[in-house]
């Protein structure tokens, strides 16, 4: 099938915070974005394409509207979709309270995979098409969550947490059940279709030596499957990890010493870390997610992004929902501009716009699938609304350049600003459109 949306259209080509502005991302005020089969086949200004359209392409005119790519978060848990929003804790005691008793209840198989459900459909309904995602320790919550966005077509990579200590014992797997739970999933999930696996260790504080030894074994023997962690995230958390690995350096250099420190190493938050832990994650390929929502709402600290992209550390945007407080990117990159803002650094819209796009997909190590509408990559798009509220429509057009009406949506904007979701160039997510022929 092939198909062409006229609106306005804007992706990243590189990082605007490094980068000449211009010069890093396109934009065009009347652009058309063509896609084959689900693949983008091409992407520039309405005029210099459209004579060209052959005839039997379906055309969508989207008037007033802005096309960007499908948004990807790089951190978030799904069995916490129904305790976002919980009151009063700080890290270490808000798992206690709240989230480990919540996915106690993903034993039960049903459970889970009404909760997949609701939240597969709440990405999209967010304009998330890509993400990584954290199960419980069931096996079943990983299948569930495979599941779900395999009928949908999402990119989604996930796996089941692995926990043998420090944990409620309903929660807790020992190293070998972990290995070879995670060890059957691989072969079930990894590949298949746009699905990937993830090793999921919670974090260094729930796992014995043997299990991440355990981790880092299934790591050698799947080089291509992504790792999935949390780090650095709270000042408790890092005394009792120093207190638990007394010869370990760093939190950061637990699991390097377990072999859980690679390309497609994905650690979230990352805020109580040294120069030398930044230049051994950049060095060895591991990424770092970025989620102020979170850190902002659990009092957790402030991510230092600068010295972060300084030291080549690949970086992108995670709602890290539950302790998140939205599944919206664009409201997790309005936080992040805030988290910025108070060390006295700036973070322009269209950087906002790289960290939750482009900036995540190269975190991810997908930047030659999905990030930006270069020819070949899967189309997958978001379809933005500057006049989803009346506030948000007041303030875009007293806007002077995309730049500001950018902001201003990241700023404002919700789902309803949402007004499709497209996967692979199906609508997910759609309000009602002109198709012209």
């Amino acid at each position: 099938m092939r198909q062409a949306f006229r609106s306005s259209i804007l992706h990243c080509l590189s990082d605007p915070g490094e980068a000449s502005q211009r010069s890093a991302y396109e934009y065009f005020e009347d652009g058309l974005l063509i896609v084959d089969n689900g693949t983008v086949a091409q992407a520039g200004s309405a005029e210099s394409l459209l004579p060209g359209l052959a005839e039997d392409v379906l055309l969508t005119e989207l008037p007033g509207k802005l096309i960007v790519p499908g948004f990807i978060d790089c951190h978030v848990h799904f069995p916490q979709l129904d305790i976002i929003a919980s009151y009063g804790e700080q890290l270490l005691d808000w798992l206690h309270r709240y989230a480990y008793p919540v996915e106690a209840r993903f034993s039960d198989p049903d459970y889970a995979h009404e909760v997949a459900t609701v939240f597969v459909d709440e990405l999209l309904n967010n304009g998330t098409t890509t993400a990584l995602v954290f199960g419980t320790v069931h096996p079943h919550s990983a299948d569930a969550i495979f599941e779900a966005a395999a009928a949908r077509d999402m990119r989604l990579i996930a796996g089941k947490v692995l926990m043998d200590c420090n944990c409620p014992d309903e929660l807790k797997d020992d190293a070998d059940s972990a290995y070879a739970d995670s060890k059957a999933l691989i072969e079930r999930w990894h590949g298949q279709g746009r699905l990937g696996y993830a090793i999921t260790p919670r974090f260094a504080l729930t796992s014995t030596d043997a299990q991440l030894a355990a981790a880092g074994k299934l790591a050698r023997e799947y080089p291509e499957v992504w790792i999935h962690t949390h780090l650095a995230e709270n000042t408790v958390e890092v005394e009792q990890i120093a207190r638990q690995f007394p010869s370990s350096r760093s939190y950061l250099d637990v699991y390097d010493q377990f072999g859980l420190l690679r390309e497609r190493s994905v650690f979230a938050h990352c805020l109580h870390m040294d120069d030398r832990d930044r230049d051994c994650m950049a060095s060895k390929g591991g990424a770092a997610a970025f989620c102020p929502t979170s850190n902002l709402f659990l009092g957790s600290g402030l991510l230092d992004l600068s010295a972060m992209r300084a030291a080549n550390v690949r970086c992108g945007l995670g709602t890290d929902v539950g302790g998140g407080t939205s599944l919206s990117l664009l409201k997790t990159a309005s936080d992040a501009y805030k988290v910025l803002h108070l060390q006295d650094h700036a973070l322009p819209a269209t950087r906002a716009l790289y960290l939750a796009t482009l900036g995540a997909a190269e975190a991810l190590y997908l930047e030659d699938k999905v990030g930006n509408f270069l020819p070949g990559k899967e189309a997958d798009f978001v379809v933005l609304d500057p006049e989803g509220s009346r506030l948000t429509a007041r303030r875009t057009s007293a806007a002077e350049t995309i730049e500001e009406a950018l902001f201003a949506l990241i700023t404002l904007a919700d789902d309803r600003h949402i007004a499709a979701t497209f996967v692979r160039g199906t609508a997910q997510k759609s309000s009602s459109f002109a198709y012209v022929k």
